[in-house]
């Protein structure tokens, strides 16, 4: 039973691996150049929990990771 459920997940895995075609991956790449970032991410949503503004949450967004590392050593 075992062997039969690890076989299954293996060819699945490999399916999934072999099934993505150069068009996806295009546009995996322009998502991950256009894309926000994940320090800008972190930024907004702890600039939203603190200050709960759409404008600060922008500004902190561009600031990204600098927000985040204020953010870190200022919090309570």
């Amino acid at each position: 039973m075992k062997r039969t459920i690890f076989t299954l997940f293996a060819l699945l895995l490999v399916a999934t691996c072999f099934a993505q075609s150069s068009a996806a991956n295009d546009f995996t790449q322009t998502v991950r150049n256009n894309g926000i970032g994940l320090g800008s991410a972190i930024a907004v949503v702890a600039s939203w929990d603190r200050n709960k503004s759409i404008l600060w949450a922008i500004i902190h967004g561009i600031l990204g990771w600098l927000y985040v590392i204020y953010y870190a050593i200022t919090r309570p």
